[in-house]
Formats: C-alpha cells, sequence, structure tokens
C-alpha cells in the first residue's frame, strides 16, 4: 500500500515507519526539514521524503493524493501554552482539507486518553484534534493512550532522571494522580495492526496497561527493576509553576515540555474498557516488564528514537536545522587549532563519540559548570547526552548542542549551540588532507555577546588545545 506517514521523524513516526517498511508498503513522508530526514532514511527504499508544513496549507501541494491510509501523529506540545492548542487545530484542518482531496480511505490518529471530566489544555487540544479530523470522506481511526514507556521516551527518561538521581524526593501532590502507563512496543502493535483494518473505521478506543499505577508507584517500581532504595514524600505545597521548576532542574526535560506535562500530570489518564485488545490480538505487558525491555534496547545501543532529538527539547532551533549550515563569516570570533593527523579512523572515532557519557576530551569540570550556568539561566544544560555512543545524525540533540552536518565519510561534523548565549555558536571538526581542523565560531549579539567571548577566551584556550590534542591522540 501507498501510506502517508506524519510526524515521520519523531517518537513514534520512527519506529512506526520501521514497521511498515517491512512489510514491503510505500511510505511517503510530509517533512519539515527534507536534509534532516535523509539522514535518517537515506538507506532505506520505499520512501518518499516530501518537505511540507501543516501548519501552512500551500505546501501541502505536493504530497502526492493517491494514498490509501494515513498516520496522523503530529504534536505540537513544545509551543507555549498559550497558543500550542491552535496550532494542533490548524495543522488538522489543514490535513484534513488535504486528506478529503486525496484517495484516503482511513486516517489513523495516536491521541491521549481524555475521559476525566477536568482536563488539561494538552488533552483538551488532543480531543479537539480528533473532533477536527473526523469526516464523511474518511474513516477515522483513533487510539488514545496515556503515559508511553519505552527507550528515548520523555516520560521514561524524566522517571529515569528522578529515580537514578534522587535518593530521597519530596515531590508534589501530582504524583499521587493515577494513570495506565502503556509500552511502545504495545502502541506500536496497536498503529501498525489497525491499517486498513475496516472493522476499527470511526471508531475510537482507549489504549491502556493492564495496571492502574500512581505517578509515585511508577517511580519506586522503576527504582526496584534498577535495583535502587528510593524513599518519596509527597507535599501538597507545590504550585505548578514550582513543580515545573523542580521537574526542568532535576531532569533532562525543557522547562516548557516540564510545564506541558505538569499541567496533565494533574488529571487521571484512566481508560475504558473495550475489547480492543481481543480485536488487535494484543495483550500489554506491565510496567514493569516495559521497564525491563527499554533497559535492554539501552544496553544493545538500538534506541531507534528519542523524544531529544525532536525540536521539543530544543531551546533555540524550531524547524529547519540546514539554515544554519552555513557558518558566518563577517562579524564573527572564531578559535581555530590545527593538528597533522595520527590517525585518521581513530581520530574520526573519537570525534563521532564526542559528548553526552565520553565527554569533551578535556576540561571535564569546566564543561560541567557551563553545562549547570546554562541550566540555571533556562538552558537544556549537559542533561540530554546522546542517542547512540557513536552514531550522529543531523538534528541529533548533543548535550547542549544539535548536530547540524554529520557526514563520517567525508570527515566533518558541525555543531550549533543550543544553549544560553548572547550571540550564536557553532563548533566544527574536519579530517582533511592528513590534517585535523578545529573551530569554534561565535557571532555576538550586541556589546553583552562581545564582553562575554572576551570574559571566556582563557578557558577556551585551554579547553580547546586539550580537546583537538587528546582526539588527535
Amino acid at each position: 500500500m501507498k501510506i502517508l506517514v506524519t510526524g515521520a521523524t519523531g517518537y513514534i513516526g520512527k519506529r512506526l515507519i520501521s514497521l511498515l517498511l517491512n512489510d514491503g508498503h510505500t511510505i511517503i513522508c510530509p517533512v519539515r526539514d527534507k536534509k534532516r530526514a535523509q539522514n535518517y532514511y537515506k538507506n532505506q527504499e520505499n520512501i518518499e521524503l516530501i518537505e511540507a508544513d501543516f501548519l501552512h496549507n500551500h505546501s501541502l501541494e505536493a504530497i502526492p493524493k493517491n494514498i490509501e491510509v494515513a498516520y496522523y501523529l503530529i504534536h505540537s506540545m513544545s509551543n507555549s501554552a498559550k497558543e500550542f492548542h491552535v496550532l494542533e487545530e490548524k495543522c488538522a484542518f489543514n490535513f484534513k482539507r488535504f486528506a478529503e482531496s486525496s484517495s484516503l480511505k482511513q486516517v489513523i490518529y495516536l491521541s491521549g486518553i481524555t475521559n476525566d471530566t477536568k482536563l488539561s489544555k494538552h488533552l483538551l487540544s488532543r480531543k479537539n484534534v480528533e473532533n477536527t479530523l473526523a469526516s464523511k470522506k474518511y474513516a477515522l481511526t483513533t487510539f488514545k493512550a496515556g503515559i508511553i514507556v519505552g527507550s528515548g521516551s520523555s516520560s521514561f527518561e524524566i522517571i529515569r532522571d528522578l529515580v537514578e538521581k534522587l535518593p530521597a524526593m519530596i515531590a508534589p501532590k501530582w504524583l499521587n494522580t493515577k494513570t495506565q502507563p502503556l509500552a511502545i512496543r504495545d502502541v506500536l502493535s496497536f498503529l501498525h495492526k489497525a491499517l486498513a483494518k475496516e472493522e476499527l473505521y470511526n471508531t475510537s478506543h482507549d489504549i491502556f496497561g493492564p495496571e492502574i499505577l500512581t505517578y509515585k508507584e511508577m517511580l519506586l517500581q522503576f527504582a526496584a527493576v534498577r535495583k535502587l532504595k528510593r524513599s518519596i514524600l509527597t507535599v501538597p505545597v507545590m504550585t505548578p509553576k514550582l513543580s515545573s521548576y523542580w521537574l526542568y532542574f532535576v531532569t533532562s526535560t525543557s522547562y516548557k515540555l516540564a510545564s506541558s506535562l505538569v499541567n496533565s500530570m494533574g488529571v487521571e489518564v484512566i481508560g475504558e474498557k473495550s475489547d480492543i485488545n481481543k480485536i488487535m490480538d494484543v495483550n500489554p505487558m506491565s510496567y514493569k516488564e516495559a521497564v525491563k525491555l527499554a533497559f535492554k534496547k539501552i544496553e544493545q545501543n538500538s534506541i531507534i528514537s528519542s523524544w531529544k532529538d525532536s525540536y521539543i527539547s530544543s531551546g533555540k532551533l524550531k524547524n529547519f536545522v540546514h539554515k544554519f549550515i552555513n557558518v558566518p563569516e563577517f562579524g564573527c570570533f572564531k578559535d581555530f587549532k590545527k593538528r597533522k593527523v595520527k590517525d585518521k579512523q581513530k581520530s574520526l572515532g573519537k570525534i563521532w563519540a564526542i559528548g553526552g557519557e565520553t565527554g569533551w576530551y578535556y576540561g571535564t569540570f569546566l564543561w560541567k559548570i557551563r553545562g549547570f550556568l546554562d541550566q540555571f539561566f533556562g538552558g537544556t544544560g549537559l542533561r540530554r547526552g546522546r542517542r547512540h555512543p557513536t552514531e550522529l545524525n543531523a538534528g541529533d540533540a548533543l548535550d547542549f548542542w544539535r548536530v547540524i552536518y554529520a557526514d563520517k565519510e567525508k570527515g566533518k561534523l558541525l555543531l550549533y549551540a543550543e544553549m544560553v548565549l548572547p550571540g550564536e555558536a557553532w563548533l566544527e571538526f574536519k579530517i582533511e588532507d592528513n590534517f585535523i581542523y578545529q573551530t569554534a565560531t561565535f557571532r555576538p549579539h550586541g556589546l553583552g555577546g562581545r564582553l562575554y567571548w572576551y570574559a571566556v577566551m582563557p578557558f577556551h584556550w585551554f579547553v580547546f588545545n586539550g580537546m583537538i590534542n587528546n582526539i588527535n591522540k
């Protein structure tokens, strides 16, 4: 079949596409940044990438109309609380207008469980999108899930940060809110098996795991899987804003996402029972089983997708990575280093393993201080790490950097800074003609930017010299 998958570079989309390709389907992927997506799918056959943005109706004209099924996986949760519901409704409306002019028979939409009488803005928006997508021209199949548990998911990584960093927690009262966590593998099973299943046309089903757990119980069960002893005291005095800051400083989430999550976590996410598990032949696994499976994937370095690599974790970049690929020359400060390469393959391996658990090869304590300061002033800090220990693709998060260009065969890696800065910064590594070139470029904003550069110059001299020397060892 010819299938349209929106959100092709997102956490769910990348995993779902792998399953659809294994079935021999042709996948049409409308993406906002084609150059970024090409890194994920360059070795895949039966994939057609089309640059389109559902916020702009005119850009959808390039999408072929002879498609049979579409997956709607678009979310705008990273945007401010004032506008994300408006953006989600606009995307849904534009998608529907396109879908009704195509040969689509079925749209499969992944939403959130919306049974509570008092819903968060996020869940209200999810419900509104479902209403917007409904049409007489095609059949809508809606699955509503709560907390999704899997390697790389935002909920999994946040819980992991809390459990592994804090032996004891004084936590907000929303930790007593009940939910029904569902493994990512089961979510994908529902989405995959719903393809062209007429029994599910124009139906909506809650999908959820076999247990009803509070967030506190999820944390403690996670700790048990990791063989860690943890104690949690919940207090009623934490306001939503204070709770958001608590999540932001302790975990790897951005403040905007933390705020959205806190607003949602006060709402009970309990699904309505139905015969959907029997219809789909899916037997959802327990929460502990989902956590164990996630760590198995992490140990095997086989995490296909991570929320940190989406722009939801970005402090600066919003859509188009390739716009930052041309490093400016004028009005910039540069720190340039050059060494005659001793072992090209060894140095390339070190460059491609930089950041995350590996670190930055010199002045680790200085990098940590810079990460702490960045986080203190509202940036991402060093918390995001990296998805894979040795693989990098354009668009990947790398501590407080974003990968702009990565081509190991050509020996070039370009990073753009997502830290809080009075300007813009790039860091480039290149191996060419038996030399390693390392260039840090800073384009200051006003006098403050210039003063910042001169203030950090002494640290740069030590850090950047040490870094290229250790890369070349």
